[in-house]
């Protein structure tokens, strides 16, 4: 019998041109039916014995009762069709399981119903009931399967406290398929290391790593799109084979491939663009923290549309079907030369930052390898220095131990005070924190004793901490204590006498010494 149902109106032509000997071909062709229910419908008014146009006087009633029901059960009315829509919801769940096929679950079908639908008659049921109920696209996806990423289209803002600067960051976003659970980070900027650290972080914080992760063609890791068999550059190759899983893209210009995340942005704008709006972020990791704050938030409410919530789905379901993470994170390394300058900085490029290398390795072509937290400088195989990551553009990062001696003592001017010549002073002794007490002490202008305080530390260097605080107990018996004074004492090894002789002023008798009676 055939399946599909025909019109009454389309029924009576085809009657028509069977009264009028039109071949079977002929009559398909025209009415785009098959030559087997034209051919039914042929061998049926033969059975009953009547004439076409007999046929054809009859009421559309009378006529329906005799070939339109009969040929075309109405779906409605198929014990089968209402088993299997019976069975529907089941169904719907059981797909998101890992593993589980509409082939296997055809073959359990088939098993409990030997006249059951066949597999593509199956197939075409499952369709129409998830079109039905829009839930064509989440059905699709299997617990622990896939992770989608994509950016946001919008950005968010913080201020650098520095300068004042309004800096725009973009907003990378992934989202687990099945439990539909977000993790939304912003990127000082959507270069292909942050894309991988990003990605790196978003599988630590889900604690586990699915089969795939499905992005747009995005520029960081296809080199080539194509519809069937995109090219990944040999970063993806190594994080892909780092993490176990395996990185695909969409079809280009087929948004609908991962429409998973894209309404997981469109939530993103919802639950976290819109509650921070208003407040003002004074570094990307305070912007974060913000983030991740209303990500919390965001997940706990309730779905609209299935129970539960999107934090309660993944630990139930998504979570133990996780791979486990590998031991270390992947770490996405840059390897570029750069020539020492004068200053005894070499420059990042990228990010236009200057870092510091040892003075004497002026002029020396280096090799610099950095991510995106730290940037090692080598000189053939040795390390010669180890810095953090800063992104700030035109600035500086110095290590002291670096600068060249005059360099160093430069900068100690620029901190000079009080309290820091005592400071050092205070390591050395209690002698020569008295010493340093009275030479501050000496001038009108503090300041002005700054250098003399200075040639003390360059004593105590040259001589040793012991002698300089020996040299400064012998210059403290005396009425004056000066740099020179100190200086004397340990060029003419004075420090080292054990015993000090005190010089007392005498004066002898004679006739010019007037007594106290004098003035009686």
């Amino acid at each position: 019998m055939p399946n599909k149902h025909i019109s009454m109106s389309k029924l009576k032509s085809i009657i028509q041109k069977l009264s009028k000997g039109v071949s079977l071909r002929s009559i398909s062709s025209q009415f785009k039916i098959s030559r087997n229910t034209v051919s039914l419908y042929k061998r049926k008014i033969e059975a009953l014995g009547m004439d076409y146009q007999e046929i054809l006087s009859l009421s559309e009633d009378e006529i329906c009762n005799l070939l339109q029901v009969t040929i075309s059960q109405r779906l409605e009315d198929d014990e089968r069709y209402l088993d299997l829509m019976q069975r529907m919801s089941l169904i719907k769940e059981d797909l998101q399981s890992p593993g589980v096929t509409r082939l296997l679950l055809w073959q359990e079908y088939k098993l409990e119903r030997d006249d059951g639908y066949q597999y593509s008659k199956f197939c075409h049921y499952i369709n129409k009931y998830l079109k039905s109920n829009d839930l064509t696209m989440a059905l699709q996806h299997q617990y622990g399967d896939i992770l989608e990423a994509d950016f946001a289209g919008k950005k968010l803002e913080y201020v650098d406290f520095k300068t004042g600067e309004i800096i725009s960051v973009p907003v990378f976003v992934c989202v687990l398929s099945a439990s539909v659970y977000p993790y939304i980070e912003a990127l000082p900027n959507a270069k292909q290391e942050h894309v991988y650290a990003a990605l790196s972080r978003s599988l630590r914080y889900f604690k586990g790593v699915p089969k795939r992760v499905l992005s747009d063609n995005m520029k960081q890791y296809v080199e080539k799109p194509s519809r069937y068999e995109p090219t990944f550059n040999s970063v993806a190759e190594e994080w892909e084979a780092h993490y176990g899983t395996h990185l695909i893209a969409a079809r280009v210009r087929k948004p609908k491939d991962k429409a998973t995340v894209e309404n997981s942005v469109y939530q993103t704008y919802l639950n976290v663009f819109a509650p921070l709006r208003n407040q003002v972020f004074y570094s990307l990791e305070e912007l974060n923290i913000a983030i991740m704050e209303q990500v919390k938030l965001f997940v706990k409410k309730p779905f609209q549309k299935r129970k539960g919530c999107r934090l309660d789905d993944f630990i139930r379901n998504e979570l133990p079907f996780l791979e486990p993470l590998p031991l270390t994170d992947y770490e996405y390394k840059h390897s570029v030369k750069s020539k020492v300058q004068k200053n005894y900085h070499i420059c990042l490029g990228e990010d236009l930052h200057y870092y510091s290398v040892p003075y004497q390795h002026v002029g020396s072509e280096v090799k610099v390898v950095y991510d995106t937290n730290e940037v090692c400088i080598y000189l053939g195989y040795k390390q010669i220095a180890v810095h953090k990551r800063n992104y700030h553009q035109n600035g500086y990062t110095t290590f002291r131990e670096h600068m060249p001696e005059q360099h160093k003592r430069y900068l100690e001017q620029q901190g000079w005070d009080s309290d820091y010549f005592l400071a050092v002073m205070s390591k050395i002794g209690n002698n020569a924190t008295q010493v340093t007490q009275k030479i501050l002490s000496s001038r009108q202008y503090v300041q002005h004793s700054y250098k003399a305080c200075c040639g003390l530390i360059s004593l105590s260097k040259r001589y040793g901490n012991e002698r300089f605080e020996n040299a400064c107990k012998r210059a403290l018996t005396g009425p004056k204590v000066t740099y020179g004074i100190i200086e004397n004492i340990l060029q003419k090894n004075l420090d080292l006498q054990t015993t000090i002789y005190i010089e007392q002023e005498y004066i002898p008798n004679h006739e010019n010494v007037r007594g106290k009676s004098f003035y009686a």
